[in-house]
């Protein structure tokens, strides 16, 4: 059995942004052969500093990261674009949630995705779809470590 598919590649980003897509991109490619461990600590080194991310500057950021490249777009490309897509957030000052894990219903498939606002960005399923394995948040404001 088959499911037709159809990649949506956007065309409307900016040339800017798209070269900004091809930098977080060129750093996202090399962190994908990570082990997991090591993935979550170079990513959760690589949020410091950054305030959470919107819904709407995440789906932003997923678009340019598609539109920068095809395999992105495609369905086995989930995982360098949603690193790509929390780097390019972080170029920006913001971090999404970085999300990997399974679906909840069967056929199994593994998925990475980014949450912003509580829910995931751009994926087209309901907020309660995937269940995280792994996740690496915004990382919380000093002012609110130093709070008892």
């Amino acid at each position: 059995m088959t499911t037709p598919s159809a990649l949506v590649r956007p065309s409307d980003v900016p040339f800017r942004r798209r070269l900004a897509a091809r930098l977080a991109l060129a750093v996202a490619f090399p962190l994908v052969l990570l082990p997991p461990h090591r993935l979550r600590a170079v990513l959760a080194v690589l949020r410091r500093g950054a305030v959470p991310a919107s819904y709407e500057r995440s789906r932003a950021a997923r678009r340019a990261v598609c539109a920068a490249s095809l395999y992105c777009a495609g369905p086995r490309g989930c995982l360098p674009r949603s690193i790509g897509t929390a780097l390019l957030c972080r170029f920006g000052g913001c971090w999404p949630t970085w999300c990997t894990g399974v679906r909840k219903v069967p056929p199994f498939s593994a998925h990475a995705w980014v949450e912003a606002e509580g829910r995931p960005v751009d994926e087209g399923v309901p907020d309660d779809y995937f269940s995280r394995l792994l996740a690496v948040a915004p990382a919380p404001a000093a002012w609110k470590r130093r709070l008892p």
